[in-house]
C-alpha cells in the first residue's frame, strides 16, 4: 500500500519493508496466512518527502532502520523473527478478545 492510500489512523498491525526483500516477504505471507490485517508500505518504492518521512517514523521503531519492522499494537519485531511474531500475534490477539 503506499503512503497516499493509508489512513490516517494507526494502524494495529503495520510492517515497514522493502519491496525486494525475501525475509519482508516471509513476514507478510506470515500475516497472511493467520489472516491478519495489516498495513503495510514498501520504503524503497517510495520517493522524496514520502520517503524520508516514513523511514522517519521507522527510526521511532527501529533506530538502525532495518527491514522487515513490524508494529503489532505497541511491540516492536524487527527482522524475520517469525516465531516472535507469531508469540506477539498471539498476546496481541488475546488481548483483544
Amino acid at each position: 500500500m503506499s503512503s497516499d492510500q493509508r489512513t490516517s489512523h494507526t494502524p494495529q498491525v503495520m510492517v515497514y519493508t522493502l519491496s525486494t526483500c525475501r525475509h519482508c516477504k516471509d513476514v507478510k505471507k506470515l500475516l497472511e496466512t493467520r489472516g491478519v490485517a495489516y498495513e503495510n508500505v514498501d520504503v524503497d518504492l517510495l520517493e522524496g518527502d514520502a520517503r524520508k518521512k516514513t523511514i522517519a517514523e521507522v527510526r521511532r521503531h527501529n533506530p538502525k532502520v532495518t527491514f522487515p519492522t513490524t508494529i503489532i499494537g505497541d511491540e516492536v519485531v524487527v527482522g524475520n523473527k517469525l516465531a516472535r511474531l507469531e508469540e506477539k500475534l498471539n498476546e496481541f490477539t488475546d488481548r483483544r478478545a
